[in-house]
């Protein structure tokens, strides 16, 4: 009862307390002006009388009786109270006197099990609104994130206080240096008089303490104009924008000669060559600086119309474009201080492609700060097109990307190209699709409003998808394109390359082969008159056969590596004699041992199996697949009719005629025997 009646008495008391005390663990004295901290001191005493006095008028100690009732109240049947009573009728009665008795026995059983009533601490009723809460969620949050030391510096406010303080430092101060500088806060008593050197843009923040006006302020390092301080304000911060003195002036003060260490502007410069990789591809070392880390970056590409050759469709007046803005590659771990990274992208498809530009590279550090490198003249590299009709089509496209106005020009000259489509095009979807991009420029170029820019980025995408199956699209190309890497590989391996080259060129080889074989497959897929539907499992067997090539070529690139010239180009004619009779097994449509790409394997197998023992356990394991490969299991079933001449298609003539499949009715076995020869 005693806890009771004190909580409900004086729970105003210790929330005001609460609320008084969380501010000061928070530290909010060192924050606030005296005047604000005291007057806020006031209100809290005041409010802190006013529980006092509310519980003091509130609380009476619980007497004997009422702890008895409490007692009785709380067990069935108030046996307490009915041990207190005496027998009102029946006096004399034997029974009613035995009745009593018993009653009387069964009242102290009860009382025996009596145990102290549990107080009753709910105060919902007596504070609606949660006041209490709030009050303790503030403490609480103070304690965690505050300290109940900061309590002391509440004396140090104390006007009467410079007695005691006498004996010890009557300001501090604190030196805080940006973040991005990475430096600790210094504490300014700990720093001896005199030159003291600090990052530019440190705050500065003095407190003083004591009389008021016993200690002032100056200081000449942060150039603040308009309303100031007075000198004698208890706090001050203030941020260093320049050399200069802070002087603290009063018993215990200080000078210091204060040089603001200035933050360095980020520096960026281009680090080598532009590098253009086979398909267009840009490359652009660069190497960033500053004294606190580079923080981001851009390259800026504005083309330089001084140095465009300005002929043909070029002469036209160009229309106004923005200048190409791509970020620099940054670290994302590790010091960034220095940086050294490669700017690479793909901007062949963007109207600079392929012309004189200057590239502008450009950083920003922590501060804001930013640097530029000299502007870099370079040809922006982009796609090279050698199908004359493909190169057309790039070209134009990049004539109508110059100016609008050159839409007329754009649409006479491929008119002009296509004149005789059956001798430019591979097919007459390709032909059609020039035709239709070719209307519309006409149509939009002549409407009253002219071609508006977002038609011209389209019809210009729609001819660089053109251009790109143009180039890409045929067998032809592709048996040209692996005949070239092959050819480029081979003038390597004459005039010992270095490595690089090697690595570069066995990747062009490689993708030249694949992109070959792909085409190869698409070829030997049936035409639309034949079977419905390819064998099973040729799918497999190009796969399995595009593996084998990969390794053969890892060969070949290890042996080039080592300087094994020799031996590289051995196997490099055996892989250029296989891809040879590919050709040719694919024109006679031939399965049986004899053909030629058959041979050509075997031949390959017995070259890999004379090197078996310079061959690291790598190419063992690919020499074992090899060996494991029955050279006459592909001898097997073709499609029925197949290798049979004179069943072919009507039509078709018979082999050795120069018709391609000639002699077999192969259908999808036709290509499936191919995939096995592979």
């Amino acid at each position: 009862m005693v806890a009771e009646r004190l909580l409900r008495a004086f729970w105003p008391l210790w929330t005001v307390l609460a609320l008084a005390l969380a501010p000061l663990i928070a530290g909010w004295q060192d924050r606030l002006p005296v005047e604000v901290f005291w007057g806020w001191a006031v209100l809290a005493i005041l409010g802190a009388l006013a529980g006092l006095g509310w519980g003091l008028w509130r609380f009476r100690w619980p007497s004997r009786a009422e702890a008895f009732d409490r007692l009785d109240r709380s067990l069935p049947g108030r046996p307490v109270s009915a041990l207190s009573d005496a027998q009102a009728t029946g006096r004399g009665d034997i029974g009613s006197e035995a009745l009593w008795a018993a009653h009387l026995e069964r009242m102290r059983a009860r009382s025996a099990n009596a145990a102290p009533a549990r107080p009753n601490l709910r105060l919902a009723a007596r504070d609606p609104f949660g006041l209490r809460y709030i009050a303790l969620l503030f403490l609480v949050t103070a304690l965690l994130f505050g300290s109940v030391w900061r309590l002391g510096s509440v004396t140090a406010l104390a006007p009467d206080n410079g007695g005691a303080l006498a004996q010890g430092p009557v300001w501090e101060g604190w030196i805080e240096p940006p973040a991005h500088t990475d430096r600790p806060v210094l504490y300014l008593p700990d720093q001896p008089p005199g030159p003291l050197a600090v990052p530019e843009g440190s705050t500065i923040t003095v407190r003083l303490y004591g009389k008021v006006g016993a200690l002032t302020l100056s200081e000449t390092v942060s150039g603040r104009t308009g309303e100031l301080p007075a000198a004698s304000e208890p706090r001050q911060s203030f941020t260093v924008r320049h050399d200069g003195q802070i002087a603290i002036d009063g018993p215990g003060g200080a000078a210091w000669q204060v040089e603001a260490i200035p933050d360095a502007i980020p520096g960026v410069s281009v680090a080598g060559p532009l590098e253009t990789a086979g398909l267009g591809q840009t490359a652009l070392p660069f190497r960033a600086s500053d004294d606190h880390g580079v923080v981001s970056g851009t390259a800026s590409i504005t083309l330089d119309a001084e140095a465009v050759e300005r002929r043909h469709g070029l002469a036209t007046a160009p229309d106004p474009r923005d200048a190409l803005t791509v970020d620099l590659p940054m670290p994302f771990t590790g010091d960034r201080r220095e940086i050294e990274e490669m700017l690479a992208g793909d901007f062949s498809q963007h109207p600079f492609a392929n012309m004189p530009v200057r590239i502008t590279l450009q950083v920003t550090d922590a501060a804001g700060q930013t640097g530029a490198s000299q502007p870099y003249p370079a040809v922006l590299p982009g796609r090279r097109f050698f199908e004359p009709v493909a190169r057309a089509v790039a070209e134009q496209r990049r004539d109508l990307l110059w100016s609008r106005d050159n839409a007329g020009r754009v649409v006479d000259l491929l008119r002009a190209v296509s004149h005789r489509p059956e001798a430019v095009f591979p097919d007459r979807a390709t032909y059609l699709r020039l035709r239709v991009a070719l209307r519309r420029l006409d149509r939009l170029h002549r409407a009253p409003g002219g071609l508006e820019p977002e038609a011209q980025e389209e019809i210009a995408q729609a001819l660089w998808e053109l251009a790109l199956q143009l180039e890409d699209g045929t067998l032809a190309d592709a048996r040209e394109r692996l005949r070239r890497a092959q050819e480029r590989l081979a003038q390597a391996m004459r005039d010992g390359a270095s490595p690089d080259e090697i690595a570069e060129l066995m990747d062009e080889l490689r993708a030249a082969t694949d992109d070959y074989l792909s085409m190869l497959a698409q070829d030997a897929q049936p035409a639309e008159d034949g079977l419905d539907e390819p064998q099973t499992g040729q799918n497999d067997n190009m796969q399995v056969t595009q593996d084998e090539l990969q390794a053969l070529m890892d060969r070949i690139q290890e042996l080039m590596e080592e300087g094994r010239m020799a031996e590289a180009a051995e196997l490099m004619e055996q892989l250029n004699r296989m891809m040879e009779n590919l050709q040719v097994a694919q024109g006679e449509g031939g399965s049986g041992p004899g053909t030629p790409g058959q041979r050509s394997m075997q031949e390959l197998q017995d070259t890999l199996r004379d090197q078996q023992e310079l061959s690291d356990e790598a190419f063992r394991d690919l020499q074992d697949r090899f060996n494991g490969r029955d050279p006459g299991q592909n001898q097997g079933q073709g499609q029925p009719g197949q290798g049979r001449p004179g069943q072919g298609r009507p039509g078709q003539e018979q082999p050795g005629q120069g018709q391609p499949g000639g002699g077999s009715d192969e259908g999808p076995g036709g290509a499936g025997s191919l995939a096995d020869r592979q």
